[in-house]
């Protein structure tokens, strides 16, 4: 535990020296000057890939990937120099290829990032960079040994928000006494029990095998695919095989609020409760409890996650959580900080308590601007992002961690240096997945 000064000298230093910034240097360790184009493979060419047509845009769209003909055409009509591939093993063989952004289902991200960064590519990978423990730590293993020539960006895109420094100041800064508690919580749910039944063949236009990838069979239904805005992921992310649900998709961004502002490394301990276990979906009502070490200013702390209608009570009924779809709450010793992406209140604690004991930092940090452009600038300059693989590679390890223990239901306890549970060697099974013959994870 540091004091209140050597905190704010902390703080006040990290923001002094830039840490954290993205500062192109005078030559570019990537080759390429800030004013060229990437070369950029687009693997998902639809869905969440469309929205990133407008960055893309700027640099140089040589590939495209995708398992549907007609999100492929769609995607053709706006980069039409672009090879196209439905198997996007091919597609990283490319030999003019210089990065990728990846926004398939989640349970090829991991897969498509290592392969990429084996052969030397830059990586922007939608969230969750895994499926499962396992996932996220041999993403973040291959990053950690090519971050002196590789960038990589996690597609928590709100983390470019301002209120995201600004809750990490205030944390760090001792608006809320030393820190204790974290909560965050999400409001999606989903009432699937098993996975959909087999409804005829593919639709010549739907490479079904590719799409199914690494994991274990399952036959087509066209229920699986949801064209429409914002419904893409709803259609598969609660499946086991496909996905993590709430944990992995919006508890990304919401978890993301509270990591950027404890300077987390992976959990000693993880419990969870919520809906009965299952082998063919996640949970829908979910409870995770976290216990993360502590570190050079605070000391060990919990983090929660809560999704599909648990909350954190508000102090004093101060606020009503239930009206925050998707929040964070910070407890200290001498208030509570209340969050959303955008928004914070913060509330003191105890009658002589006041905020004269908080003063902002003298030089708070500039907005990073384009989230994506971040990782364009970085891939031509000193390779820093925000949300590297190595930040965001421990946040889902301990995310999957979550789930590993409500199918375990019991609390485990975890060695973060070797990847195991030690309390439990059943439970260890829950941390990795059984992948198709052929399938190689590390490729």
């Amino acid at each position: 535990m540091i004091t209140h000064s050597r905190r704010r000298t902390f703080l006040s230093s990290s923001i002094a020296t830039g840490a954290g910034l993205t500062i192109l240097p005078s030559g570019t360790l990537a080759g390429k000057g800030p004013g060229e184009k990437l070369n950029i493979a687009l693997i998902g060419a639809y869905g969440r890939g469309k929205q990133h047509y407008h960055d893309l845009r700027t640099q140089n769209i040589v590939a495209i990937c995708d398992v549907h003909s007609e999100c492929m055409k769609f995607a053709a009509k706006e980069f039409p120099k672009a090879k196209q591939y439905t198997d996007w093993r091919k597609c990283l063989e490319q030999k003019d290829l210089e990065a990728v952004v990846i926004c398939t289902p989640d349970h090829h991200h991991a897969f498509i990032s290592i392969w990429a960064m084996n052969r030397g590519l830059h990586v922007y990978c939608e969230k969750p960079l895994g499926d499962c423990v396992a996932e996220a730590r041999a993403v973040r293993e291959v990053y950690l040994k090519n971050k002196k020539k590789l960038a990589t960006q996690h597609g928590t895109q709100r983390h470019a928000n301002p209120n995201f420094d600004r809750v990490a100041e205030m944390i760090k800064g001792g608006a809320i006494g030393e820190l204790k508690d974290v909560h965050t919580w999400g409001n999606r749910t989903h009432n699937k029990t098993a996975y959909l039944p087999a409804d005829g063949k593919p639709p010549a236009g739907i490479n079904w095998n590719q799409w199914i990838g690494p994991v274990q069979w399952h036959p087509y239904n066209p229920g699986y695919f949801d064209l429409r805005p914002g419904r893409g992921c709803l259609s598969w992310n609660m499946y086991d095989d496909f996905g993590s649900w709430q944990v992995g998709d919006m508890g990304s961004h919401t978890v993301d609020l509270a990591w950027n502002a404890i300077d987390a490394e992976s959990p000693i301990k993880a419990k969870a409760f919520g809906d009965s276990p299952s082998p063919y979906v996640c949970p829908s009502k979910l409870t995770a409890i976290f216990t993360l070490p502590a570190n050079n200013w605070r000391d060990e702390i919990r983090l929660a996650w809560y999704q599909g209608g648990p909350r954190p009570k508000s102090p004093n009924n101060a606020l009503d959580l239930n009206k925050i779809s998707h929040g964070a709450l910070f407890k200290g010793t001498k208030g509570v900080l209340i969050a959303d992406f955008n928004n914070r209140i913060l509330l003191p604690l105890g009658k002589d308590t006041d905020m004269t004991y908080y003063t902002p930092p003298h030089k708070a940090r500039a907005p990073i601007g384009g989230f994506m452009q971040q990782w364009f600038n970085a891939c031509k300059g000193d390779l820093k992002t925000d949300c590297n693989f190595d930040y965001a590679g421990k946040m889902i390890e301990t995310l999957m961690l979550g789930l590993a223990a409500h199918k375990a239901g019991k609390e485990l306890k975890y060695d973060a240096k070797s990847g195991r549970v030690t309390n439990d060697e059943k439970a260890n099974e829950y941390l990795s997945k059984k992948y198709r013959e052929g399938w190689v994870l590390n490729g």
